[in-house]
């Protein structure tokens, strides 16, 4: 009889180039998912990204530090304890603007994929 459960030790560290930490715990690059993934990060200080419209809802939990959204031409900062659901289809841009590095975890449904989150140029 298979295990109905799975612990994952191992998560798979997605090569940044950007000094970003991601840490996929489930999702298509760690186990196939496609589903859902599951992801904890680090982004350091006066790190951002491009704009994208992501074809995944994305879910973010801060752990420590903040983390700037600009959602449809709106400005929001998320500071420990707060989450956020950003619904699929929705223009943003994440960063971290400010002098600590911001420790949280992000969930997509279906999973993250370079394919579904539609970055601009920069």
């Amino acid at each position: 009889m298979s295990k109905k459960y799975h612990i994952q030790n191992s998560p798979f560290v997605v090569p940044t180039t950007d000094g970003k930490l991601i840490e996929e715990h489930f999702g298509q690059a760690t186990d196939g998912n496609k589903d859902i993934s599951i992801a904890h990060m680090i982004a350091p200080a006066g790190w951002s990204e491009p704009f994208q419209t992501p074809e995944f809802d994305e879910y973010t939990y801060i752990i420590s530090g903040k983390k700037q959204f600009i959602i449809d031409g709106e400005t929001i900062i998320l500071e420990a304890g707060q989450s956020i659901k950003i619904e699929k289809n929705t223009r943003v841009q994440y960063s971290n603007p400010f002098v600590v590095a911001c420790e949280y975890i992000a969930i997509c449904t279906p999973a993250f994929s370079m394919d579904l989150v539609n970055r601009e140029a920069e």
